[in-house]
């Protein structure tokens, strides 16, 4: 997964006009890029004293990967009727350049950001599907006018953010955490095609409804996520892709004649919500998948408030992060973490163990474990 590879040139101007600047670019392996600290990104105007309490940092680090895969966008100040935008974006396969187009179809759509201010969750949601609808569109129309076949796309998890507000947009397979008084709550679900929990399951009967298949949690045998800019061989080619992968052995022609496509494999339709923000939510870390597999929420989480505490500092609490994972053999991560209050950080309880609880999970592996060898003695009795 790779975005802005120098295997395949960028769009020209005339296919996508460049949005605000902005954006960060990808750095040279194990290295961290140019960071977006508050502030950093040029707003139409003066910020509010609402948006000047916003404290945005965020951070990329390329790990054991050839190139590096992912961006991020962020566009603070009062660009969106008093909304800040930050995104970000997982490329596969190759390229993709839809981070400032992203940004400009979202802010036409929503009105300037009007839209969001009536916090009607219908609206918002139709206005930015009709964003994510457009970009798709353009991307697809440019990659099918390629000479040569090309395989990638990207997912993207956006947000648009005041102090009393978060509106989410997502697809694909990033994850947007809160912290809510020192809680992980996830804002999120991936957009992947195996598991057990509830988007999982509905995404597979999507598939399989369009005409897909699923092979070890693949799509087709192909790719893991089923939400998508891009990826027009799931959507505008699906027929080359059967004709292709019978030459390539992967499956045969009497496979193929049985499918049947009715819809798009892979979709850019985007799940959106909106959360009020109240006196409870300390901050919150936006990343792709390079982060959550390596890390479990609750252990970000408390990482970052730990950071916070010692010294205040959003941008090296993200860089801090960043590093933890890569470590940890992470290799894909971009992470804005925006703190919306002027938290005094220090004066932050230190998270404790639970005794209570922890006492009462000993007692019932205790119990569980002796049920196991009294049921085992009557058996061997018998």
């Amino acid at each position: 997964m790779a975005l802005l590879s120098p295997r395949v040139p960028r769009l020209p101007p005339s296919a996508f006009t460049a949005g605000a600047a902005g954006g960060i670019r990808c750095c040279s392996r194990g290295a961290r890029c140019q960071a977006a600290a508050a502030g950093g990104v040029a707003a139409a105007g003066p910020p509010s004293s609402e948006l000047e309490a916003i404290r945005w940092g965020s951070a990329k680090l390329q790990g054991a990967r050839d190139e590096m895969e992912d961006e991020v966008v962020l566009r603070t100040g009062s660009l969106l009727d008093g909304f800040s935008f930050a995104a970000v974006l997982d490329g596969h396969a190759g390229f993709s350049a839809v981070q400032d187009e992203l940004y400009k179809e979202c802010a036409a759509a929503l009105d300037g950001g009007a839209v969001l201010s009536t916090k009607n969750l219908e609206a918002i949601t139709a206005s930015i599907q009709r964003a994510f609808a457009a970009v798709d569109a353009k991307l697809t129309t440019w990659l099918e006018q390629m000479d040569k076949d090309d395989d990638s796309g990207a997912t993207a998890t956006a947000m648009f953010l005041r102090n009393d507000v978060l509106v989410v947009s997502h697809i694909g397979d990033s994850c947007l955490m809160i912290s809510r008084g020192g809680r992980p709550e996830s804002l999120t679900s991936s957009h992947r095609p195996y598991g057990n929990n509830k988007t999982s399951l509905e995404e597979v009967k999507r598939i399989r409804a369009a005409g897909g298949w699923i092979v070890d949690g693949r799509i087709c045998g192909d790719i893991s996520v089923s939400r998508a800019f891009g990826d027009i061989r799931f959507k505008t080619r699906k027929d080359e892709m059967l004709v292709k992968g019978v030459k390539e052995g992967r499956w045969t022609e009497k496979f193929i004649s049985r499918i049947k496509f009715k819809e798009d494999i892979i979709v850019s339709t985007p799940d959106v919500s909106l959360v009020e923000l109240g006196p409870d939510v300390e901050f919150l870390i936006l990343a792709t998948d390079g982060l959550w597999d390596y890390m479990k929420s609750s252990e970000a989480v408390a990482f970052v408030r730990d950071q916070l505490r010692q010294h205040g500092d959003v941008q090296l609490a993200c860089e801090a992060l960043g590093q933890k994972a890569l470590h940890q053999l992470q290799s894909l991560l971009i992470i804005p973490t925006i703190n919306g209050r002027r938290t005094n950080w220090k004066a932050l309880p230190v998270e404790r163990p639970n005794l209570f609880l922890e006492l009462s999970q000993a007692v019932v592996t205790v119990g569980v474990v002796a049920v196991g060898i009294w049921f085992s003695s009557l058996l061997t009795l018998q």
